[in-house]
């Protein structure tokens, strides 16, 4: 069993413990040596293991979005209710990991809970395919949901959030760009070396050496990937013309103070932006929210700030 900081004993309650402990119960003593392949089993093994069904009344379809490059894997979420707007979801996974299974019973709750329809994207992954085909696929996706004239809200967790910033900037101007975003634990790319890294190197779920790892394999031979503002939001110069954008991090995460930055950027360019550190959680929470009350908490709070900006309104808090 991992040994962590005494600290977390502190931080961290008796029923993120069991959900952190559960968690790694999945992975073998050798699972740093694993390949690929071997990582994407265990992760699929242990997200199905988390899984929580699909709310009565909505109805998940597969399809392909067809773009100038590969097709585009596809999986919507949509109930007898007129969906006033649509949510894009970005699943988390460090660029390696996760599809169209590993957030599939999250997509559909979003969609029970908000009413809205919900399309989750498959994008290509590491080490297959390095950056930019992770972003070119997501960017090209939003392009086509956006296209059908329904407002759009994108939403993503780790990874997925990273490839949500990235995409707002791209789409910023245009009359069909998204009308809010909503990240959950993003990873955006410092360029500097953060509080939340410094003093969360060695987190349960998610460490440094863990994302350092799963840079290096998205970034693949392109050693001036990292400094590419589609590989790091936080590089991107100028924030100004972003949609409303909420961010939910996890207080014991190496990457809290991403959402913060990125959050504290944007309101210095003049646009609206929201960041809440959730106390005593980790990386990777969303699978706790019908194990863990403060996970639970956390979910309402990003079901509402979906809810939210499809409307067109502003949370001042959740």
């Amino acid at each position: 069993m991992t040994q962590y900081d005494p600290k977390y004993d502190q931080l961290i309650d008796a029923e993120t413990w069991a959900f952190i402990r559960e968690t790694e119960s999945w992975y073998p003593p050798d699972a740093i040596g694993l390949t690929i392949e071997g990582q994407r089993d265990v992760y699929n093994k242990m997200c199905r293991a988390f899984h929580a069904g699909h709310p009565p009344g909505v109805v998940a379809t597969d399809g392909l979005i067809a773009t100038d490059g590969p097709k585009i894997p596809t999986r919507t979420y949509q109930t007898a209710h007129p969906a006033s707007a649509q949510v894009a979801y970005l699943h988390g996974g460090g660029f390696v990991v996760g599809g169209l299974d590993s957030h599939d019973d999250v997509c559909a709750e979003i969609c029970a809970r908000t009413q809205l329809s919900v399309t989750a994207i498959d994008y290509r992954l590491s080490p297959e395919h390095p950056f930019p085909d992770d972003f070119h696929d997501a960017l090209a996706a939003v392009r086509h949901l956006a296209a059908m004239g329904v407002p759009l809200i994108l939403v993503g967790d780790s990874a997925g959030g990273n490839l949500c910033a990235a995409v707002a900037a791209a789409l910023r101007g245009i009359p069909l760009a998204p009308i809010g975003q909503v990240l959950i634990y993003p990873g955006l790319g410092s360029p500097h070396k953060t509080q939340s890294a410094t003093n969360h190197a060695n987190a349960p779920m998610l460490t440094v050496q863990d994302m350092a790892f799963y840079t290096a394999i998205r970034a693949g031979n392109n050693k001036a990937a990292q400094s590419n503002p589609s590989f790091s939001p936080l590089r991107v110069g100028d924030l100004t013309g972003l949609p409303p954008t909420i961010a939910i991090t996890a207080e014991c995460d190496p990457l809290s103070d991403d959402g913060k930055l990125y959050c504290n950027q944007i309101i210095a360019a003049g646009g609206r932006a929201l960041h809440i550190e959730e106390p005593g959680l980790v990386h990777g929470y969303l699978r706790a929210r019908h194990r863990v009350a403060r996970a639970g908490a956390s979910f309402d709070r990003i079901v509402t700030a979906i809810a939210t900006l499809a409307r067109g309104d502003w949370p001042e808090t959740l």
